[in-house]
Parts: structure tokens; C-alpha cells; sequence
């Protein structure tokens, strides 16, 4: 009896966590901003402005080496133009995760990694595509892997804050 107790149990907490568990968005709008290499504001055609955050990656920061190329490679790709986002999730600052398609078929992420402007955020990340165009453009020495020491930005941005805090 307490067996299929458990087992009923179980069956509903997976059938409460598939109700509540959001659904995959896709939201198509105008880039409309540029914030850095992975952040920028598209304008939906109900008026909406959504700051989005691209998924999976990361770029340099604002005072890295390769932030203001990675910026402006973002702003050529996308900047005026229509993307479709495939929403993740939202994050504590309220940007959507997304994966961005533009161009109707160019992944924005994959092309930013091909292009050495960002790094596979393997922290959040398993996706095997980003992770074998990191290490190709690492082994070409494509974009910040020209630097034998590049410094990923969320590394980066921890010495930032043991420095502000020393």
C-alpha cells in the first residue's frame, strides 16, 4: 500500500511540475538598441520593449579586450532589423533568454562564437554546436583567442569585484 502511495505521489508532483513549467516563447520584433555583445532591446509589433540576453554565451566586458568589436559585430548582424527569439526564460534583471535567429536562419550566438567575440557559458550550457565552434575558433585563433590569455568575462568580472572589495 505505501508503495503505491509513493508512486501516486510521485505521478503528481511530475504532473504539477509539467503544468507549471512554462512554455518555449517565440517573440519576433525590431532591434531597436545595443546594449554590449549579448544584451539588446527589440520592439515587438505591439509596442513592447523587451530587453533580451542572449542564451548560452557570453561576451567580453564593457573594459575587455574585444567588447567594442563584439559590439559592433551585433550591431552590423542586427541592429534595425527583424529577429525572432526563441525564449528560455526570464532572469532576475528581467531580460528574456533567448536564442536569436536573424537574417531568417543565422543563429546570433553560433555566430558569435565562430567569429571569437564570446565564450561558451558552459556553467548554464551543454550545447555541443557552441561548445565545437569555441574550439574551432580557439585552434584558428579567431578573434579574442589571438590573446594566449584571454580572460573569460565571467572570471573577469570577479576580479573586478575582489578589487572594488580589497
Amino acid at each position: 500500500m505505501f508503495k503505491l502511495l509513493w508512486f501516486v505521489l510521485l505521478l503528481s508532483v511530475n504532473a504539477n511540475i509539467n503544468l507549471f513549467s512554462p512554455k518555449k516563447q517565440i517573440i519576433t520584433g525590431k532591434v531597436v538598441a545595443i546594449t554590449d555583445g549579448d544584451t539588446f532591446k527589440i520592439l515587438t509589433k505591439d509596442s513592447t520593449l523587451i530587453k533580451v540576453r542572449l542564451a548560452n554565451i557570453d561576451c567580453p566586458e564593457r573594459k575587455q579586450p574585444f567588447s567594442k568589436k563584439a559590439k559592433k559585430f551585433v550591431s552590423d548582424a542586427i541592429f534595425s532589423k527583424a529577429v525572432k527569439l526563441n525564449v528560455l526564460k526570464k532572469d532576475r534583471y528581467r531580460r528574456y533568454i533567448s536564442n536569436v535567429i536573424y537574417d531568417d536562419s543565422l543563429s546570433l550566438c553560433h555566430e558569435l562564437i565562430k567569429n571569437g567575440l564570446a565564450w561558451h557559458y558552459r556553467k548554464y550550457s551543454k550545447d555541443s554546436m557552441l561548445q565545437a565552434l569555441e574550439d574551432q575558433a580557439r585552434k584558428s585563433k579567431i578573434g579574442l583567442w589571438q590573446d594566449q590569455n584571454a580572460i573569460a568575462p565571467w572570471e573577469w568580472r570577479d576580479l573586478q569585484k575582489k578589487k572594488t572589495k580589497g
